[in-house]
């Protein structure tokens, strides 16, 4: 009758729970692992959050900037026009002119409505081949936003004035018009105007 006895000194060690947490706490988190957390915790679909997680710099980069912030606008902001600048540059993301930090405070002119996203676009362009910073560049340049109604109601109405046959055939039902005078209006003011506000002045003048 042979019965086998384990050697005690090749049975499996008990290892201590806060040390194997230890070290699972020290490994970096895998791309699958950070997809799902960027899905979950910033809203992002299928693939932007693949994009973002593509590289481990690009999640650094990308989690700097939506901190705190609007996580959809700056998903955005980063693959959309970072990304494409970059690209078109030959650049590496670690040699961008843009930082993160940068990017953050665009974002937050954005929403906060001192800006608006086609002016955004514009102070992008400078912060990309100048290296300032977005604040930087609204105040230099006059940029911010125009939310004031009087002023955007004295463009709107010079821009009726302008086109009082297309201002008739929006009163007549041709409501596809006012995305013309939309246009028109944010072209008069140099694209400042703040674009919620104008169509809403618009529809209350010319649909009543």
């Amino acid at each position: 009758d042979y019965r086998y006895f384990p050697d005690p000194d090749l049975l499996p060690l008990e290892l201590d729970p806060a040390w194997v947490e230890k070290i699972r706490a020290s490994l970096p988190e895998l791309p699958d692992a950070k997809k799902a957390r960027f899905m979950k915790d910033y809203g992002l679909s299928a693939y932007d959050a693949g994009v973002l997680v593509a590289e481990k710099d690009t999640g650094a980069y990308y989690e700097a900037v939506a901190k705190g912030r609007d996580a959809k606008l700056a998903s955005n902001w980063v693959t959309g026009e970072l990304f494409g600048r970059l690209n078109k540059a030959g650049t590496a993301l670690a040699d961008s002119p843009v930082s993160a930090a940068a990017v953050g405070e665009l974002v937050d002119l954005i929403a906060d409505n001192t800006i608006s996203g086609r002016i955004a676009k514009d102070v992008f362009d400078e912060m990309f081949a100048s290296g300032k910073g977005a604040r930087a560049i609204v105040e230099e340049k006059g940029l911010k936003q125009i939310t004031d109604t009087g002023a955007i109601e004295t463009a709107i109405d010079q821009v009726i004035a302008a086109n009082a046959d297309k201002a008739d055939q929006v009163r007549a039902g041709k409501d596809a018009l006012l995305g013309w005078f939309v246009g028109q209006v944010m072209k008069a003011t140099g694209g400042k105007a703040n674009p919620a506000k104008v169509n809403e002045l618009l529809r209350a003048k010319l649909t009543g």
